[in-house]
């Protein structure tokens, strides 16, 4: 396969300088795309004003007959604060959809500041591999390596103590009540029983993520009982049985007269959980606004209650919960990036019960078992068993609300099973048939009007439009956010598709 060179780097001082005559000299850039190797693509990152930058890469194409440079600007507070160059250059490389293969990267480590070669530094020998190069007037271009890859040198090393220190940990608590709760013989569940015990031992967020009714409450108390925090508070939150109104005063509070109606003051579930473990469950339905908050509270440690001024320190491991696609979420805008990022240092994946093979046999015999202990208290109550063929009616359900279904379906076949065994027809109308929406494009009817081409269409026309908007009219962004290599390809798909840009840099169809 053909792999594209790209040149990515800083825009410094010194380039802007040679562009504007002020020095004789060529500048860090232009010295390297005089050298022998050739780039299919130049990714320029500036934090200098926007302008000065693209005359400056004007003056590079015809200084030195490359390609049209791809400019992005940057805004820093500082040039040499580390974290947030990491921060902003790790975004940019991520949204240039990158490291992915077919794309051989090289890193300018010259221009810009000591900081920013740092970081390049890092990012090469981590997340985003690549070459590095450098530029100076006494031995001109030449690469740069190191004897040590910082990913298979350091990190082994550091990995082997901290899961040495782990297992000790996690076999303390092995026997901590809290996971002897999930009855499990399913091994994808017992992998993520062994990571729920490992993640425990670390003060750090978690994500469960995993349908409805497969458990996430139940693993949250879990890693609570295992923790460090265990005896402290655990306070369980619904975010999405919160009115979008009162989220921001339920879990940051509020001081009295915040807002019409708030005639006192409240706490919030940050205070009310302080030293313990607060759960929010379905995280994804969580406004915005409230999410800004919550990123705070996860990054400085601290809320600040509506209608108060000054912050309000609070010690609370954060575990959340959803049965989203949050990266589905991001990429749509619903839920912020960053906050996904911070939340998911720990993330648990939970099967749905319908992938869980045996387990399913042991539920039904354990929630028969709780049904029976709890009706045992009635006189007239008879202890209940399963008919054969009651049990296969329940082995064969897809079970579409996972355990909590199942639990709450025993439930009922034991109640209209009038006798001691509960039979195949008592187990059938214990179930709760629902029928599923059909999905807008794939489950179409076929037959009578249907016609796959005109769907395809819709489909294209739908994406092309959105990659334009969301592009604000820039064909070589809208392109790659389509994952075609070049704009070319988008103009060709446009024309095909009737899809016209307008002047506000969306898109009209001809077919609307």
């Amino acid at each position: 396969m053909t792999r594209e060179s790209w040149l990515v780097c800083w825009i410094g001082e010194s380039d802007h300088k040679c562009a504007e005559r002020v020095t004789g000299d060529r500048g860090p850039i232009a010295s390297a795309l005089a050298g022998p190797k050739k780039y299919d693509r130049i990714y320029l990152l500036t934090n200098y004003p926007f302008e000065r930058s693209r005359a400056y890469c004007e003056w590079l194409e015809r200084e030195t007959g490359c390609r049209e440079p791809d400019l992005y600007a940057v805004g820093l507070s500082s040039p040499i604060n580390y974290a947030e160059i990491y921060e902003k250059v790790s975004d940019e490389l991520k949204r240039a959809r990158l490291p992915r293969d077919g794309v051989e990267l090289t890193f300018h480590l010259s221009p810009g500041t000591p900081a920013m070669a740092a970081v390049w530094i890092m990012l090469a020998k981590t997340r985003f591999p690549a070459r590095l190069i450098q530029t100076s007037r006494q031995n001109g271009l030449e690469a740069v390596d190191f004897s040590f890859d910082l990913a298979s040198d350091f990190l082994p090393e550091y990995l082997r103590r901290s899961d040495a220190r782990i297992e000790r940990l996690a076999d303390a608590r092995a026997s901590v009540p809290g996971f002897e709760k999930i009855i499990r013989a399913d091994p994808a569940l017992t992998t993520q029983i062994e990571r729920a015990r490992r993640i425990a031992a670390f003060d750090v967020p978690v994500l469960v993520l995993g349908e409805t009714g497969t458990g996430k409450e139940l693993f949250a108390e879990a890693i609570h009982a295992s923790s460090r925090r265990a005896g402290k508070p655990f306070l369980a939150v619904n975010c999405g049985a919160i009115s979008k109104e009162l989220v921001n005063s339920e879990l940051f509070g509020h001081r009295k007269g915040a807002f019409t109606g708030a005639d006192q003051k409240r706490a919030g579930h940050f205070v009310e959980a302080h030293g313990g473990t607060l759960f929010l469950d379905e995280i994804g339905d969580l406004p915005l606004d409230a999410q800004v908050r919550l990123l705070r509270a996860l990054q400085e440690k601290e809320i600040t209650p509506l209608g108060e001024s000054r912050p309000v320190k609070v010690d609370v491991r954060i575990i959340a919960a959803t049965h989203r696609d949050l990266q589905a979420d991001v990429a749509a805008g619903r839920f912020r990036e960053d906050l996904f990022h911070r939340l998911a240092v720990g993330i648990l994946r939970l099967p749905p019960l319908r992938e869980r093979g045996a387990d399913i046999a042991l539920l039904m015999d354990h929630f028969l078992a709780l049904t029976n202990a709890d009706a045992g208290i009635s006189p007239e109550a008879l202890h209940k068993e399963f008919a054969p063929q009651a049990r296969e009616v329940l082995l064969s359900h897809t079970w579409p609300g996972n355990v909590r279904e199942l639990y709450h379906s025993i439930v009922r076949a034991s109640i209209w099973s009038t006798g001691r065994v509960i039979t195949a027809d008592d187990a059938r109308a214990a179930l709760l048939v629902t029928t599923k929406q059909d999905d807008p494009v794939m489950g179409r009817v076929l037959g009578g009007s249907f016609d796959l081409r005109d769907l395809l269409g819709d489909v294209a026309r739908h994406y092309l439009a959105r990659s334009m908007t969301q592009s604000g009219g820039r064909k070589k962004h809208a392109a790659e956010l389509l994952g075609f290599s070049n704009y070319q390809t988008l103009d060709n798909w446009m024309r095909k598709y009737g899809i016209h840009p307008s002047s506000d840099g969306a898109a009209t169809s001809s077919e609307e």
